[in-house]
């Protein structure tokens, strides 16, 4: 959308301007105009720096439109960014959730060797200081008439942002495996968290911080226990603006997420790594692998289940 400089700012920039400014060739001045139009500040910064090149007598003029025109976009943006707050404060309760939902097939190793069924849903409000994710998995498998997996997770996660990096967590966490032994296991924690990287390609952040952990046991039994949680989140970006088709641009991520749970009795580890290929804005393509470790599985099982899966993601 084009953008002008404000009046305001263009008065600003002829008052503190010499008496030469009349002077400045007119051509120059259509070029500076054209650019402040855009509202790109990339694109202003390198016709200003030609401009100051190609007519030293007109420095101070040229400087005066420059720091007029920075002026305006600060302005500009300080009054972008109150609307945003704004917004975000109105806000209603099922409003600003984004997130996306997947689907697709598995192959499995350790306690079953089966193909199966996975879908996913993953939502996440950000707000000015509190953000709230909610993410629910489901995975099962039948092979040759009987049950082989029977896997649910939902957990909510608030964070409430400390500063730039440091955040506070709480989850709360319900899991059903009754393959692995359990009926119902909930775990409910809160702590600390720390982003060590944020920006456009990396994104890392780790989190710790006791727990409580309750188990309904297949066979009628509860074990509750207090526990230790450490985790870690991840995203990177590979490659962007890969082109496949004249239509269809292809951006790998890789990025996943583990969790280790350890209480004096039991120790789980979930650890998920995924490559995702973007087909359109919404579509995206997942090749994912999950390994599950329990370290005092039922007799039944084995202690490390592997998951490879290949999903169709929807993003909202």
């Amino acid at each position: 959308m084009t953008r002008l400089l404000s009046i305001p700012a263009v008065a600003f920039a002829l008052s503190t301007a010499s008496p030469a400014y009349a002077h400045l060739d007119e051509p120059v001045r259509a070029m500076i105009d054209a650019a402040i139009a855009t509202g790109d500040a990339k694109k202003v910064a390198v016709v200003i720096e030609i401009a100051r090149q190609t007519n030293p007598a007109h420095v101070a003029e040229i400087d005066a439109l420059y720091a007029a025109f920075k002026d305006d976009q600060a302005r500009e943006q300080r009054l972008a960014e109150k609307r945003r707050e704004s917004e975000i404060r109105q806000a209603g309760l099922f409003d600003r959730w984004s997130g996306e939902g997947q689907i697709g097939g598995s192959h499995s190793s350790g306690n079953s060797d089966t193909l199966g069924f996975n879908a996913a849903v993953a939502l996440k409000r950000e707000g000015i200081d509190w953000s709230h994710r909610l993410r629910a998995t489901t995975d099962f498998q039948r092979s040759g008439g009987t049950t082989r997996r029977e896997q649910y997770l939902i957990a909510y996660e608030p964070r409430y942002q400390i500063n730039d990096r440091l955040f506070g967590y709480g989850l709360t966490q319900w899991e059903r495996d009754p393959v692995q032994g359990f009926s119902a296991r909930y775990a409910v924690s809160g702590g600390v968290g720390y982003q060590v990287f944020d920006g456009s390609t990396l994104d890392l952040s780790v989190k710790a911080g006791p727990a409580l952990r309750r188990t309904a046991l297949v066979d009628g039994g509860t074990d509750t226990r207090l526990a230790a949680l450490f985790g870690l989140d991840f995203d990177w970006e590979i490659l962007d603006g890969l082109k496949l088709t004249q239509d269809t641009n292809m951006v790998a991520e890789t990025g996943g997420s583990a969790t280790v749970l350890v209480d004096s009795r039991n120790t789980t580890l979930s650890l998920l790594t995924g490559l995702q290929a973007r087909v359109n804005e919404r579509i995206s393509t997942r090749l994912s692998y999950e390994i599950e470790y329990d370290s005092n599985p039922p007799p039944s099982a084995v202690s490390t289940d592997a998951t490879s899966r290949f999903s169709l993601v929807y993003g909202f």
